[in-house]
């Protein structure tokens, strides 16, 4: 049964030739119907703040599910992206790798080029020198074929053909 202050005012009550006093019972009734109006009123607010406080709950609710929503899709896109830069990583090692071994290839190859020309010149060398000698040698046997016998041991000219004037005779 609900009863509202406005019940409690106005409840009349029967006479009965010794019954109660009637100020007073309606001093008590309009009493009790202002204290029952008070604790009307206080649960009225109270159910209002109840429902605010329920709306803000459904609605901390929701955030709370976008918050962990948002922190779930943070850290796939974190893993994503990890793992991302770690193919990219093994992808520049890689080609860094294969450039090293480029130039390193590079590198032997000119080497064995500058050995080559090494040996190349070693070899031209040798036949230079082997050439050079084999010129001054020749140009010694030369300067000798036409060198002249020391003076002391010459024949005078002018004595040399009488003697070889006399030879014949």
């Amino acid at each position: 049964m609900n009863i509202t202050p406005l019940d409690i005012t106005q409840k009349s009550f029967r006479k009965t030739f010794r019954g109660l006093d009637s100020e007073e019972v309606a001093a008590f009734l309009a009493l009790v119907a202002s204290e029952f109006e008070g604790l009307v009123k206080e649960l009225n607010t109270l159910r209002e703040e109840n429902r605010r406080k329920s709306d803000e709950l459904v609605e901390h609710r929701g955030r709370e599910r976008s918050l962990q929503e948002t922190l779930v899709a943070a850290q796939r896109a974190s893993e994503e992206i990890r793992e991302s830069a770690r193919k990219e990583a093994e992808i520049t090692v890689a080609d860094s790798e294969l450039q090293a071994e480029k130039i390193v290839q590079g590198a032997h190859q000119r080497f064995l080029r500058i050995v080559d020309d090494i040996n190349e010149l070693k070899r031209q060398r040798v036949q230079f020198e082997a050439g050079l000698k084999s010129l001054a040698e020749g140009h010694l046997r030369l300067l000798e074929a036409f060198r002249e016998p020391p003076r002391d041991e010459a024949v005078p000219f002018a004595a040399g053909r009488k003697k070889l004037a006399g030879d014949e005779s």
